[in-house]
This record gives structure tokens, C-alpha cells and sequence, in this order.
């Protein structure tokens, strides 16, 4: 499904079918963007769903076609995605229904060829094969695509790039994320959790600290899609995740404690700076198990509601990510939530299929 933002879609200058010039597009044209967009990225979607039902949204053909170099990529890309459904499926997890939706948030024209900026908002439903998976899992992943003005009036696109950090949406075909370069301190050393599914769910074991787990989770779930204005955003300086982690640990009742921003044994925001422990992952890591406010799990299969997973995309030993349970089935797996890329209820064994080759981090909070 499509949606044109027209008040973010720059000044009119041309249709598809006349030559451009530099500036923005009209409304005709940005609809032939936004559907091009809708009709790839739901293709994708509807590569992961358990069924053959799935909603693809048809290529404006008159007005656009893809590029033979990029049809030949999402063509790899869909069957990836394939082989990722039948990793989850062998994980227990299937997904009986997809909707995603595109928003075009700006738009330019140099010369005979465009640069969009787009906003896929993606909701999938989980397929009750236990019973209690949560309904649906979504996701905001933000797009860069290129067209180029080709003969005959139409447009060809030719590249689609992520604009995200952390992990990549479970449609994309290549994940790939930034890693963080391990800056060689010695600091207190999370050990890896094993990924192996444990034979029965491990109980929680509630720590002292009086912390409120439900208002972690709630804080997590009412601002994984439009961010709390009160809090500054990190997405270009190095991703938001760990930022809004730190937000919702602050709003469970973790305290703050002053000092100097680069003592990983502080941890505060203010309204001017913050310490790098509230920003930073492998900060936050080295700072929570130092103050004795978090101790580290065994398997991530271990996780309850509140609890924290990282994540080194590389296995260089500098983690990469954070993410917090914000949902756990009576069978034992925990579902996160997440910034950078934005991120609602993706269970753990979604993350694992997607990224089998990295290290991750647990700890009970």
C-alpha cells in the first residue's frame, strides 16, 4: 500500500515524460516513485510469508522499469528470502500475512536522474503455531532510490540502498550493518550467550533493584515508531539504539549517576550532553555490569520482558547493537524492540536466522 507525503515532495518541475530539470518532482511523478518502491520492497514482504496469497503491488510499467542489473538483484534477493522463511520455519516461526506501506519523504531531479528518499512501514502476522506469539511484528526501514531518465518517456530505477544502521528489516534481502571498531580498552567483559534453544524456558530471577520491567517494555512499545521529543535523536551520528534503550531503562527506574561523560562508570542525560554509556553499546555494556545493574545470561533464549540483547554483527568483539525484550512466549522465546532500524517484536530466532554468523550479548537487567 502507498501513501504520498505531498508536503515533503519538493517544488513541481515535470512529469515521467518529459526531460527534468533540477529541483523537485510534481505529484505524477512522485507516485510513479512511490509505486515503483511499493511494488519491490511488498514483492520482498511477500517473499517471507506462508503462503502464496501475499500482497505484491504491480510495477507502474508505463511510467517505470527496473534496471537489468537490479532486476537480476531482487530476483537473488527474493530467493534469499526464501531461504530465510524456511530458516525461521525450521526455528518454529512463519508469518501468515504482510502489509507494507511507502512514503515518499522527498524527492529531487538533476539533470536525467532522481534521487527519492522513501519510509517503508512493514507489519507482519505471526502464525500461531504455539498460540501465544504476539499478533504482529513491524518495522520502519528508511530507502534511498535511483532512477535514471531513459528513452520513451519512462524512468528506469537502478539502485535501492538501506539508509538504516543496526540490523537490517527482516525483507531485506542483504543484511548488512555498521560495525563499531573495538577501541582495545579493558573494561568489564560480557560473556557471549549461546543462541542453542534450551530443552525448557528458563524462569526469571528477579534482581533486587526494585526496577519496573512493564514500564520498560511499555516505554519501548509506545516509542519504537515516533520518538519521544524529549530525548535527542542518534540515528546519523552512529544509530539510536542504545540512546533509546537507555530511555526506557531510565523510565523502569534506573537512576542516574553523574560525572564525567567518558567514565563508562557514569551514566546521565541532560538537556545539553549525555554520557557515553547512554549512547554508546559497548559503553552501556561495560557500565551496567560494573554498576552490578545488569548480570549476563547463559542463551539468549533466557531473555525476559526488560531484559537486554546485543549484538557484534562482525565477531570483532566490540558489540554493535542493543535491542530490549519487550515480549516473551510461554514457550520460551523472547521478542525485541528496537531503534535503528525501528523495530517492533521481532523475536529472537528471527534475528539469529538473519544473522547467524554474529556474537550476542544477554543480561538479566
Amino acid at each position: 500500500m502507498l501513501t504520498v507525503a505531498t508536503a515533503a515532495v519538493l517544488l513541481p518541475v515535470s512529469s515521467a515524460a518529459a526531460t527534468p530539470r533540477a529541483g523537485g518532482v510534481d505529484q505524477a511523478t512522485a507516485e510513479t516513485f512511490i509505486r515503483t518502491a511499493d511494488a519491490v520492497l511488498s514483492q520482498r514482504t511477500a517473499a517471507l510469508l506462508d503462503s502464496r496469497s501475499g500482497r505484491i503491488a504491480p510495477l507502474p510499467r508505463k511510467q517505470v522499469r527496473l534496471s537489468a542489473g537490479l532486476s537480476r538483484s531482487e530476483d537473488a534477493g527474493v530467493a534469499t528470502l526464501r531461504a530465510r522463511k524456511k530458516r525461521l520455519a525450521a526455528l518454529g516461526e512463519a508469518y501468515t500475512a504482510g502489509d507494507t506501506r511507502v512514503t515518499v519523504d522527498g524527492a529531487r531531479v538533476t539533470g536525467r536522474r532522481a534521487t527519492v528518499q522513501v519510509t517503508e512501514s512493514t507489519t507482519l502476522t505471526y502464525k500461531k503455531i504455539r498460540g501465544d506469539e504476539p499478533a504482529t511484528t513491524g518495522f520502519k526501514a528508511r530507502h534511498e532510490l535511483d532512477f535514471a531518465a531513459v528513452p520513451g518517456g519512462k524512468w528506469e530505477l537502478t539502485r535501492i540502498t538501506p539508509k538504516d544502521d543496526g540490523p537490517g528489516a527482516i525483507n531485506a534481502p542483504t543484511l548488512r550493518a555498521a560495525a563499531v571498531a573495538d577501541d582495545g580498552n579493558t573494561t568489564p567483559s560480557a560473556p557471549p550467550a549461546s543462541t542453542a534453544r534450551p530443552l525448557r524456558p528458563a524462569p526469571r530471577k528477579q534482581m533486587t533493584g526494585g526496577y519496573d520491567y512493564a514500564a520498560m517494555a511499555a516505554y519501548t512499545e509506545k516509542y519504537w515508531r515516533n520518538y519521544n521529543p524529549e530525548y535527542r535523536k542518534f540515528n546519523a551520528a552512529g544509530g539510536d539504539c542504545t540512546n533509546f534503550l537507555s530511555q526506557a531503562l531510565k523510565a523502569g527506574g534506573w537512576k542516574a549517576e553523574g560525572g564525567s561523560a567518558s567514565d563508562y562508570r557514569k551514566w546521565w542525560y541532560d538537556a545539553d550532553y549525555q554520557s557515553d554509556s547512554w549512547v554508546g553499546a559497548n559503553e552501556w555494556s561495560w557500565y551496567a555490569l560494573n554498576s552490578k545493574r545488569v548480570t549476563s545470561l547463559a542463551n539468549v533464549y533466557q531473555m525476559d520482558i526488560g531484559d537486554v540483547m546485543q549484538m557484534d554483527f562482525d565477531g570483532d568483539g566490540s558489540k554493535d547493537h542493543s535491542m530490549m525484550t519487550t515480549y516473551r512466549s510461554s514457550y520460551g522465546v523472547p521478542y525485541l524492540t528496537y531503534h535503528s532500524t525501528n523495530t517492533y517484536r521481532k523475536s529472537v530466532a528471527s534475528i539469529i536466522a538473519s544473522y547467524p554468523d554474529a556474537v550476542f550479548y544477554a543480561y538479566r537487567t
